[in-house]
């Protein structure tokens, strides 16, 4: 939904599943993303065809569902095209450079996407709230963003930024299945857990980051992902609806007969195939 909380259909067709409030059924979700997925591929299409760039920031708290919904967007894209970056600690050096550069050499050329897996937006988030920089860097970092962005997408640069919501409830819900699922274990670090106790206080962040870096070239949505996979479908339409008419028809290819019988694969000399 938008910043105003009023909901917007996108590309992809009319809304499936159950009504509001219920978790969204497994075949309900895979048959409303399969549109989607075409028309994300037209729009990936239509990027190489003519050129533009497009970043997607997707922000939120811990188990907010941002790599779920990453990899929903990626999925059937080109990763040559599609790039997602999700950037780790900074190192000494990075620590001593203005604090956007590590980032600008992930901005997508021309053609390209990029999907942003948390962004510079850490600094109004995790670094502010666990005391990671000072409040003197949050309120610059603040301050600049809006410029920053505005540098890019007056270069022509389409910019959309996402912020997950999730309450603490199902928060908590989360953090316990990463504890207890030795494949998800990977995904929990001391760092979250420390991060438990302070809901709070990343609301409050969250919510003077919005104020200060909320702006109509580069404005937030808020998308609901108490149920991720609704949450996945309700973004991936609203990132459709935001640029124009994407359907570019593919290059037309043609794959003609074999002009003999096809060959089996024969193996050097002292490999065998597993």
């Amino acid at each position: 939904m938008t910043k105003d909380g009023k909901g917007k259909k996108g590309k992809g067709g009319k809304d499936h599943g159950e009504p509001a409030g219920v978790a969204m059924s497994k075949a309900d979700y895979l048959a409303a993303l399969e549109p989607l997925e075409l028309a994300l591929n037209n729009l990936a299409r239509w990027l190489q065809h003519t050129g533009r760039r497009l970043a997607v920031v997707f922000e939120g708290r811990d188990t907010a569902g941002k790599g779920g919904a990453i990899a929903a967007v990626a999925e059937t894209l080109n990763p040559r095209q599609c790039h997602v970056v999700a950037l780790g600690k900074p190192s000494e050096r990075e620590q001593a450079q203005w604090y956007f550069q590590r980032h600008v050499p992930h901005l997508p050329a021309a053609g390209e996407i990029t999907l942003f897996d948390r962004s510079w937006y850490n600094r109004a988030g995790v670094e502010r709230v666990m005391g990671y920089c000072s409040e003197a860097q949050a309120l610059a970092f603040l301050q600049q963003t809006p410029v920053f962005e505005r540098m890019l997408v007056d270069d022509g640069l389409i910019l959309l930024k996402y912020w997950l919501t999730v309450d603490q409830a199902e928060q908590e819900k989360r953090l316990a299945e990463r504890l207890d699922d030795p494949l998800k274990r990977w995904k929990l670090s001391p760092i979250d857990l420390q991060a438990r106790d302070k809901y709070a206080a990343y609301g409050k962040a969250r919510d003077a980051m919005l104020k200060a870096t909320h702006t109509d070239h580069a404005p937030w949505t808020l998308v609901d992902f108490n149920d991720q996979r609704r949450g996945r479908i309700a973004l991936i339409r609203h990132l459709l609806a935001q640029v124009p008419d994407t359907h570019t028809p593919p290059e037309p290819l043609q794959l003609p007969p074999l002009p003999a019988p096809p060959l089996t694969e024969r193996l050097p000399r002292g490999f065998r195939a597993i």
